[in-house]
């Protein structure tokens, strides 16, 4: 999965697809390690309002909420092992988790594209 930003800004990541309702509950549960360049992608279809938690999540993760085109509408933290809800602040069509800090180092934010298969219908913000 690639994402790209303002300015040049730009990352890619190896994501394991989290795409039925088993694999999205279990997400990164009890992982204690994630290399720098992974990442696991939720997709939703249909899209829809969501919201995660991190009960059960030793690492602290970047969750990145992307919008049907695959725009980012929203990046925010999860603090290890908490059970209070991350919304996604609307209708969104998939979320990344990465390790934390990686969309700042990056230089990207909301406004940014992914590139991606689960964004290929439709009219993606990025075109594979």
């Amino acid at each position: 999965m690639d994402l790209r930003g303002e300015g040049g800004a730009a990352a890619r990541f190896a994501v394991e697809v989290a795409d039925t309702p088993e694999t999205r509950s279990r997400g990164l549960m009890f992982r204690e390690s994630m290399p720098r360049s992974a990442g696991m992608l939720f997709i939703f279809d249909p899209p829809r309002e969501v919201a995660f938690w991190m009960k059960n999540t030793p690492l602290p993760l970047d969750l990145i909420f992307f919008d049907e085109a695959g725009q980012v509408i929203r990046v925010s933290q999860g603090v290890p092992f908490s059970e209070d809800r991350i919304p996604s602040g609307g209708v969104v069509r998939a979320v990344l988790e990465v390790n934390e800090g990686l969309m700042q180092a990056y230089g990207l934010g909301v406004g940014a594209e992914a590139r991606h298969p689960a964004f290929a219908q439709g009219d993606p913000a990025w075109p594979c």
